[in-house]
């Protein structure tokens, strides 16, 4: 596992554009189609033979009677984070500070990469779905995409989880535990500020989230990599001595 974690980090190698297109074709877009095929499949379980799940009412209601206005505010500000502008500009910062940072732009995609794909698979697959929200009082503007699945938790799951990935670079362990908690923590945060205000049911946030998550782990090895472990790096000869080279990853 702790070679998938910094397979970026102990292969540094930058692929040809060929290579490049291959892999984003292969180990990135079709992964996400199967994805896309599980998200509106799900979707249609629920609108389908599941009748909405209606038991999931109970649960935005009691959200409802437990709104207060400093709740509101809070959630105000946890929802934000998830919004596509907020998150797009985001994204394009760590995108070029990655790419500022380590030269290397075919890692500095997988920011990019992480919510682009799962940017498609939720606004394709809201579109053929269709789920009506939760018919309780909604504390937002509703955006012209159904309610299933949640578009703010999977963006949120996207970007954030994949930063938690990009922190495992951080070399200070009590700094690289606590970036990584507040990373993962964010997307629950928006998922439950979504459902609180009105805007989702559970199983849309629940969706949303292993949509962004899943893109997020695809994302993050869209590339082929020969990684090693931070130990197999430590030990390795210095230069001059006469030690293979990894071979390429299958």
């Amino acid at each position: 596992m702790s070679r998938f974690w910094h397979r970026w980090e102990t292969d540094t190698r930058a692929p040809s554009g060929r290579e490049w297109r291959r892999d984003v074709l292969r180990r990135a877009l079709l992964p996400t189609a199967v994805l896309w095929c599980v998200v509106v499949g799900t979707g249609f379980l629920l609108t389908g033979p599941l009748h909405g799940l209606p038991a999931e009412a109970a649960v935005n209601r009691w959200f409802v009677d437990a709104r207060t206005p400093a709740l509101d505010t809070l959630t105000t500000w946890l929802s934000a984070i998830g919004q596509t502008e907020p998150l797009i500009g985001a994204c394009l910062v760590g995108i070029a500070l990655t790419w500022w940072r380590t030269r290397q732009w075919w890692y500095a995609t997988v920011l990019g990469l992480a919510v682009a794909l799962q940017a498609a698979v939720f606004l394709s697959a809201a579109a053929v779905v269709g789920r009506e929200r939760p018919d309780v009082e909604h504390l937002d503007h509703a955006p012209p995409t159904s309610s299933f699945p949640s578009g703010h938790t999977g963006a949120a799951a996207a970007f954030y989880l994949t930063l938690a990935l990009v922190a495992q670079r951080i070399r200070r362990p009590a700094l690289r535990w606590t970036v990584t908690v507040l990373c993962v923590l964010v997307p629950f945060a928006v998922g439950t500020a979504r459902v609180y205000r009105g805007m989702h049911s559970v199983s849309d946030v629940t969706v949303g989230f292993l949509n962004g998550a899943t893109c997020a782990v695809i994302a993050w090895g869209y590339l082929r990599r020969s990684p090693r472990t931070p130990e197999e790096v430590t030990d390795a000869p210095g230069p001059g001595s006469s030690v293979p080279s990894p071979a390429p990853a299958r």
